[in-house]
């Protein structure tokens, strides 16, 4: 993995591109200029294939049901439903097509089934796109400072660093530590009075699903929900937390104060990593460090994206050599806040604890 290179001169947003030697224009222009063009077709296409997979999936369980295989298909079908999330988080950043109405519609036909409210997650995740690697506005896996590290609720540092790997659901109701609001709320700070009713529209079709879901168990029983949907959830929500954990949470990658931070410099603070073959099951979600730098470009076109920015990036362009077992465990023992002050500043582990 490379160490991370600092930027620490103060100055106006307008001039502070000029810390690095490369602009934005500059990582734009190696870009082949095809890979900033959604193909309505060819997203579809991977819509399609992994509601295909899915479909065939529970065919498969339902004719074997035996319980040897229940674990092999929860972890199987909670992958699937982690890709669909990511087909849906292609049509959240509106680069599944060019068509307003179809990234809504199949957006909210990938979350909703897998009780992601489509429209309050877009809109909080547009927000951390806007402040990524910025302590202070961050949306999600932003680190505390130590004071606030040593001032956290021992309920709330329980579920942050003792079930981080089921945290998304809590998220959704209550948002990190330190950010107030709902995703179900259109009355959240989250979002702005003209998103009332984009939210209002998600939230109604999450508490439809949930219906649906209650509907199966009362006729078909809590075990039925268990195997067929309960077990692929939770895996579901591991990847998405492992995923989006190691991001951004790596003890080489820096973050930066309000007042020191700028767009580019936080886009430049996440990582790439290698899932090894899952990675076209999951749609390449762990080149990260394009997507964020260029959102709007499709899942894939990214692999093609990165190689063309790296002559460009030089030394700003992370990758970990480590698998993941290792990030992660790096992750959950070693980040866990960063100091009080700092134009630059890294995680540290509690050698308190």
């Amino acid at each position: 993995m490379q160490n991370s290179t600092g930027i620490e001169t103060r100055g106006p947003d307008v001039s502070r591109s000029r810390e690095l030697p490369f602009t934005l224009q500059d990582i734009r222009a190696a870009i082949p200029p095809h890979c900033f063009e959604p193909s309505a077709w060819r997203s579809l296409s991977y819509f399609f294939l992994d509601i295909g997979i899915i479909a065939g999936l529970y065919a498969i369980a339902y004719q074997i049901d035996a319980l040897w295989f229940w674990p092999i298909f929860w972890l199987a079908q909670g992958t699937m439903f982690w890709a669909l999330f990511v087909v849906g988080h292609d049509c959240g950043h509106r680069s599944f097509s060019k068509y307003k109405w179809l990234n809504d519609l199949i957006g909210h036909l990938s979350h909703t089934p897998i009780l992601v409210p489509f429209h309050g997650w877009r809109i909080s995740h547009r927000t951390h796109h806007a402040n990524t690697g910025n302590i202070d506005t961050d949306e999600s896996w932003y680190p505390p400072t130590e004071t606030q590290y040593r001032e956290m609720p021992k309920d709330v540092k329980f579920v942050r660093y003792y079930l981080t790997l089921l945290a998304y659901p809590i998220y959704l109701f209550k948002r990190s530590p330190g950010r107030k609001g709902s995703h179900f709320l259109p009355s959240s700070p989250l979002f702005k009075p003209s998103e009332k009713w984009d939210v209002i529209t998600s939230t109604v079709l999450w508490g439809a699903m949930i219906a649906f879901l209650a509907a199966l168990t009362y006729t078909n029983g809590w075990l039925f929900l268990v195997k067929y949907y309960l077990g692929p959830y939770i895996v579901f929500i591991v990847w998405l937390d492992v995923v989006t954990l190691l991001h951004h949470t790596v003890p080489s990658i820096p973050w930066y104060p309000n007042d020191n931070w700028y767009f580019l410099k936080g886009a430049l603070s996440t990582i790439d990593h290698d899932y090894g073959f899952i990675n076209p099951i999951h749609h390449n979600i762990g080149t990260h460090v394009a997507h964020h730098i260029f959102l709007g470009m499709p899942h894939y076109h990214l692999l093609t994206a990165t190689e063309a920015i790296k002559p460009v990036l030089g030394e700003y362009y992370r990758k970990s050599s480590d698998p993941i077992w290792k990030s992660l465990w790096t992750a959950l023992r070693d980040c866990r806040y960063v100091p009080d002050h700092g134009e630059k500043v890294y995680y540290q582990a509690d050698a308190k604890r």
